[in-house]
């Protein structure tokens, strides 16, 4: 059977990343022609996720820089695109707070410099960007997180109309909470201001947390898989984290690659449509079954002080919050009704399981000046044109821990990029 996808001539900004690699691997085996643009190399190496996936010969990879406005005209000109994808950028949010002029040169001055080019060279592209969830930012989950959040912050602008806000859908509002999440909502407004003005295929994608294997050591959830992992072997004694009450809305790669396929193909130009999974889980969740997949099994968990305590907190079932039916830990469910709460003062948690106990630090260094406290999305949206959650959370987080207990992973100079 033939694929939509069939010889299209498709670039993607940003595909030696985490998730360009995933979309180009799926479009070439489609069918596609794809190209992609990447920063010159002094030792002419393909990037390492390319290598990982095998893709070496196999993508057109041409030299620029998102910066560079000259670089995208040249790599438009030759590529002369259907479809492009919009992926590159800064994404690390916890450094977006250090160096937030990085953050705004390739986020924004990039978008704005690959829209002109495509305006220039060509406007009969399709262009779908990668938006985010931390567009979003602070979404209330209930009026004691409100009133904690007002407390903190002083002014929420803008106020909500109702609470709670969650799960988030396309018109929520829009309340960033990092330089990383302001630079977001500006490329998705570009993107959209571009459709009006000059009449481009823009569709702007609002993609909520997505992993897999390979994703970046430093981002939360690869981070937990590496520690996890040192510690089965014995290369650490203790696991370090921020804020293990933040909650996030956690999709596998693949199924957001498939969302920006079926957002090319068939999203209406102009229009906006979130991506997700419809959970949400902790962060200490995320911990949890991490362990698990490496063979810990799970009794009970203890703040350091030993004033708080749960038996079973990895425990999977079903809950209904928000008016959705999804996949949560005991700890979650326990969390979501804020009956329970881990902060700095507790200085860590002690996993008892049956080899050992494990005691996370709760490092100061890790948390961020502002976090988002809780993402869920709504993709009511998106699904009468396709979209479907294929994976479960325990299959994201097994496919990263399986990353890093791989052989060839296992040392510091692997994860180079």
């Amino acid at each position: 059977m033939s694929s939509f996808w069939n010889a299209r001539k498709v670039l993607v900004t940003g595909i030696s990343g985490f998730v360009g690699s995933y979309l180009a691997r799926s479009l070439l085996e489609k069918g596609a022609v794809v190209y992609g643009i990447v920063r010159s190399r002094a030792d002419n190496v393909t990037p390492k996720n390319l290598r990982d996936k095998g893709l070496q010969g196999k993508v057109n990879l041409l030299e620029g820089d998102i910066c560079d406005l000259y670089s995208i005209i040249k790599a438009i000109e030759f590529a002369q695109p259907q479809f492009v994808f919009h992926l590159a950028s800064q994404s690390f949010v916890k450094e977006s707070f250090a160096n937030p002029l990085i953050f705004v040169q390739a986020n924004c001055i990039g978008t704005a410099n690959l829209l002109e080019a495509i305006r220039l060279r060509s406007p009969e592209a399709t262009v779908v960007f990668a938006g985010s969830s931390e567009e979003y930012g602070l979404a209330f989950s209930s009026q004691k997180q409100y009133d904690r959040m007002k407390l903190e912050y002083k002014n929420i602008f803008p106020e909500p109309d109702t609470i709670p806000e969650l799960p988030i859908k396309e018109t929520n509002c829009l309340r960033p909470l990092s330089p990383y999440g302001v630079t977001k909502v500006y490329g998705d407004h570009l993107m959209r201001e571009y459709y009006f003005s000059f009449g481009l295929r823009t569709v702007v994608s609002r993609g909520f947390n997505h992993e897999g294997a390979g994703r970046g050591p430093h981002f939360v959830t690869s981070s937990i898989a590496k520690q996890v992992v040192q510690l089965k072997y014995g290369e650490t004694n203790e696991i370090t984290l921020g804020n293990v009450n933040s909650f996030r809305d956690w999709s596998h790669v693949n199924d957001i690659v498939e969302g920006y396929l079926l957002l090319a193909e068939k999203g209406r130009h102009g229009d906006v449509y979130v991506q997700g999974s419809m959970r949400t889980n902790s962060v200490l969740t995320y911990l949890l079954l991490a362990l698990e997949e490496a063979g810990y099994i799970i009794h009970k968990i203890t703040t350091m002080k030993g004033d708080k305590a749960l038996e079973d907190p990895a425990k999977m079932k079903k809950i209904e919050m928000f008016g959705v039916q999804f996949e949560a830990s005991n700890v979650d469910e326990l969390m979501l009704h804020e009956r329970i709460y881990f902060d700095p003062n507790d200085v860590g948690l002690v996993i008892h399981t049956e080899k050992e106990n494990i005691n996370v630090i709760f490092s100061k260094e890790k948390f961020r000046p502002a976090d988002v406290p809780i993402l869920m999305s709504d993709t009511s949206k998106i699904m009468p044109i396709g979209f479907r959650t294929n994976y479960r959370l325990r299959d994201i987080v097994r496919d990263q821990v399986d990353f890093f207990l791989a052989p060839e992973n296992r040392s510091a100079h692997s994860l180079e990029t």
